[in-house]
């Protein structure tokens, strides 16, 4: 196998603080997660000391205030980390993405008591958080979640199931969308669940095609009990609240494709600059050289669509088509050039002693999560429709 990391990118960063924060954050990939990634995924082994160690660096916090001990970072920067933490493992860099997704519902709708008393753990106490909406009958059509929130005084108690949990069954906060009203998107309530709630507990994790060191697994909730302090924002209001959560994780997701494919452009450069054929690197001959330009621009493409989308939010913007098409392009994007890292590669690509066929393995699922790639097209729709065609 090649001894060849990851290149640094060039990058465009608002501020020296952001330089800075950038450099820490890939000393610490080289030192903590690179040298193990790819022993640590075909193990299936989760990385919790990892996230500890993210979480103490604060680099579980980075978009949210400094009131409750958060970052105060850009998205532009936001996301920039998580592509370089994508590019070492991608089940840190989703699994940040995901934290972070987790987090959004009460640092975005939840009170100042609420706020006060959960974010700081939350965000820099070294807890872990998990995102509930899908369920086995509602992936795509999420609005037609079944797990149902009863109340009685002060208490909710959740019944159902959810599926596809990334952090499923190790997670400490759990924000769960479950039904309080009638049927459809006006019927549903966020609640932020603790992960040692009696009545919760987890399937066996998902055999997966990759990102085995990340647990997905399915949430059986069975008479949780959660008091009306935990519901986060108004009876009625968690479906809009998912949606909110989910633009912005579509980001996170765009930002994490592109990290896998820098990282498998960067394992075919090398391997073409130093395998030998008919007398000279394969890297000089033209076909393969085109290949490489057109991985190239692919990523730069998509890293261009995902931090222009980043500015609209920052700017205070709306920015949930950009968001799809950014999701959309980039995740499609990063399954292109990783299956071209695996041709490039010839025989050596399709063995797990180079890194290329994982990559590829993972990412296939960044095409799924967050939204399916078709679901992006027709959130775009329907953007371009109009209003009136919602």
């Amino acid at each position: 196998m090649t001894d060849h990391g990851p290149q640094p990118v060039e990058r465009q960063l608002p501020t020296e603080e952001a330089r800075d924060l950038l450099a820490l954050v890939r000393d610490l990939v080289q030192r903590e997660i690179e040298p193990g990634a790819a022993e640590e995924e075909e193990a299936g082994r989760f990385p919790r000391e990892v996230f500890r160690l993210l979480s103490a660096s604060g680099l579980l916090a980075l978009p949210y205030t400094e009131e409750f001990g958060g970052g105060d970072q850009p998205y532009e920067v936001y996301l920039q980390v998580l592509e370089e933490l994508a590019a070492a493992r991608l089940t840190v860099g989703l699994g940040v993405s995901v934290h972070t997704l987790a987090c959004h519902a009460l640092a975005g709708y939840g009170t100042k008591e609420q706020q006060a008393e959960h974010l700081p753990a939350m965000l820099g106490g070294g807890l872990l958080g998990a995102y509930c909406l899908s369920e086995p009958s509602s992936g795509s059509d999420a609005a037609s979640l079944r797990t149902r929130a009863t109340r009685d005084g002060d208490t909710w108690t959740i019944e159902g199931t959810k599926a596809w949990i990334t952090h499923g069954g190790i997670a400490d906060f759990y924000t769960v969308m479950a039904r309080t009203g009638g049927e459809g998107a006006h019927g549903i309530t966020a609640f932020l669940v603790p992960g040692d709630a009696p009545g919760l507990s987890a399937a066996p994790p998902e055999r997966k095609m990759g990102m085995k060191g990340s647990p997905t697994a399915q949430l059986h909730f069975d008479g949780v009990q959660v008091p009306d302090a935990r519901r986060i924002g108004d009876e009625g209001q968690g479906f809009a609240i998912a949606l909110s959560a989910l633009d912005s994780g579509r980001l996170g997701i765009a930002a994490c494709a592109i990290g896998v494919a820098q990282a498998a452009l960067d394992e075919a450069i090398a391997f073409t600059a130093g395998r030998r054929q008919f007398g000279r690197p394969i890297a000089d001959f033209q076909g393969l050289r085109f290949m490489l330009a057109d991985m190239a621009t692919q990523i730069e493409a998509g890293r261009a669509l995902y931090l222009a989308a980043a500015r609209l939010r920052d700017a205070g913007l709306p920015f949930s088509k950009q968001a799809a098409m950014a999701k959309l392009f980039c995740t499609d994007a990063a399954m292109r050039v990783t299956v071209d890292a695996v041709q490039l590669l010839g025989g050596y690509g399709y063995t797990a002693d180079f890194p290329a066929e994982r990559y590829m393995r993972e990412a296939k699922v960044l095409q799924i999560v967050e939204g399916t790639n078709q679901i992006q097209r027709m959130v775009i729709a329907r953007h371009l429709a109009g209003a009136e065609s919602r």
